[in-house]
């Protein structure tokens, strides 16, 4: 079912103006934020698993398993790559872009393929300033995305169908 501008019904109506539009600074800084504490909460959980396998294997000799803070934090950059590449190529978002109603395209309007979508990821951990790009001028786009040739739409609908990126 759709609405007469061909917007499914599914899409707010507030948000039906803004559909297919590039993203801005403040809903793909609370995208992220989101994703952050989903990357944060996958690594808890890698090591409460670690901790229970460990358990499991050797219970009468069980010791809690630690990790040093520099292995904590390449977990977690690791984590986020993987994280980020996977969800963009399989769902063209993440949690966060979910929640935001946001989605990562390529030139064509697709979710970006694997390498792209790993260069992305990899770009935005390790260089996370060159998201503040999307501030300047009207493209939006961030650094990563001049680079890479993607961009991040707001798309509200469930699945993907590539469409035309508006202006």
């Amino acid at each position: 079912m759709t609405s007469a501008e061909g917007v499914p019904w599914a899409v707010p109506r507030e948000a039906r103006p803004y559909q297919g539009h590039r993203a801005g600074m403040v809903t793909r800084g609370i995208a992220g934020a989101v994703d952050v504490v989903m990357v944060l909460l996958l690594v808890a959980v890698g090591l409460v698993v670690v901790n229970g396998l460990a358990f499991v294997l050797d219970p009468r000799g069980f010791r809690l398993v630690g990790a040093s803070q520099e292995a904590l934090v390449e977990a977690a950059l690791v984590t986020a790559v993987c994280y980020l590449a996977g969800t963009w190529t399989v769902l063209g978002r993440s949690y966060g872009c979910r929640v935001m109603g946001l989605r990562v395209v390529d030139r064509h309007g697709r979710s970006p393929r694997v390498t792209r979508a790993l260069l992305r990821a990899t770009f935005c951990v390790f260089f996370p300033l060159g998201l503040l790009w999307c501030c300047v001028g009207r493209a939006r786009k961030s650094v990563q995305d001049i680079v890479l040739g993607t961009t991040v739409v707001y798309d509200w609908m469930p699945e993907h169908r590539p469409r035309r990126v508006a202006p």
